[in-house]
């Protein structure tokens, strides 16, 4: 079943656990051939998030980020579409995602770091970006992949925007609701 999503829209999300519970929220309105471009800073919550629209896809875990290895496929365990991981971060053009050989219209595909890298891959997609305090991540850059999770999993607060292109997302538009927490 499909959960309604409105976009665009504005989450206010002040820790983790909400993060983790807006994947939830966003796997319910996800399907076979559904991407998924997730964008924000270093640490802003894109693994986090990640994470909860696995738990809500209900695939084989767990989801970490597949920084070094590019892409990382969860088989559902209920029978629905996988959950298709990519971190476009060492990538460099839109040819190289095309390379991986990603299933698109059979999965749900998660792309950290993929704004400009979609070129020709899908009509349509939904871009969630993530904004989080400046200094938030302060000194993270620096300590690898640790550091990383555990400024992803800061209880700070970080806005999130909706924004679905193509036609896809066309019948989820609607106003603009920003969510006032």
């Amino acid at each position: 079943m499909t959960a309604a999503l409105q976009v665009p829209a504005v989450r206010r999300i002040a820790t983790a656990d909400e993060m983790h519970h807006l994947g939830r929220e966003l796997a319910a309105a996800l399907r076979p051939g559904d991407l998924v471009v997730l964008s924000g800073p270093l640490g802003a919550g894109k693994t986090t998030l990640t994470r909860g629209i696995g738990e809500g896809l209900e695939v084989r875990g767990p989801v970490t980020s597949p920084t070094f290895v590019l892409a990382r496929t969860h088989p559902s365990l209920s029978g629905g579409a996988p959950l298709v991981h990519v971190d476009a971060y060492r990538l460099s053009s839109a040819l190289e995602l095309d390379d991986l050989d990603i299933d698109f219209a059979r999965s749900v595909v998660v792309v950290e770091w993929g704004a400009g890298m979609l070129d020709g891959v899908a009509e349509s997609w939904l871009e969630v970006a993530i904004e989080r305090p400046t200094g938030a991540a302060e000194g993270a850059a620096d300590q690898g992949d640790a550091a990383d999770a555990e400024v992803d999993d800061a209880d700070e607060p970080r806005t999130v925007t909706l924004t679905g292109f193509g036609p896809r997302w066309a019948s989820a538009a609607g106003p603009s609701p920003v969510d006032p927490a």
